[in-house]
């Protein structure tokens, strides 16, 4: 089962990929949690270079709480993460958690039908990206 849902976007710059990331998350009711700057924490850490690759924390609180009701250690698989990365200067790639298949393993019925609901939105996320 793949685990993700991605895109790749060309002739654009990283921040301007992740500035339309994060601008179709909001479109779809998602906040932004966290953001971890893997280059800079792997030069930090490590002293090793590394692409840009950004790590964003996303969360639909609406949908969040619903989560939490249905089961109470979602929170573990909470929140939602986007990575945006640069391997090749121009190419952003896009990809997004696949909630429905990161949360199969959890048998919750309630919890399955709330992750599928998250992935359309997600799916809305990268489709809208150009």
């Amino acid at each position: 089962m793949k685990y993700y849902l991605k895109k790749s976007l060309k002739n654009t710059t990283f921040e301007k990929g992740v500035a339309k990331v994060i601008h179709e998350l909001k479109n779809e009711g998602f906040g932004i949690l966290t953001k971890i700057d893997m280059k800079a924490t792997l030069k930090e850490k490590l002293n090793v270079d590394f692409y840009n690759y950004m790590i964003l924390g996303a969360c639909n609180p609406p949908f969040a709480y619903e989560a939490l009701q249905a089961e109470d250690k979602i929170g573990t698989m909470l929140p939602c993460n986007v990575i945006v990365q640069e391997k090749e200067k121009g190419t952003i790639e896009i990809s997004a958690v696949d909630p429905a298949a990161s949360m199969s393993s959890v048998e919750n019925k309630k919890l399955t039908s709330i992750a599928k609901e998250i992935k359309e939105k997600l799916k809305k996320v990268i489709q809208n990206l150009e």
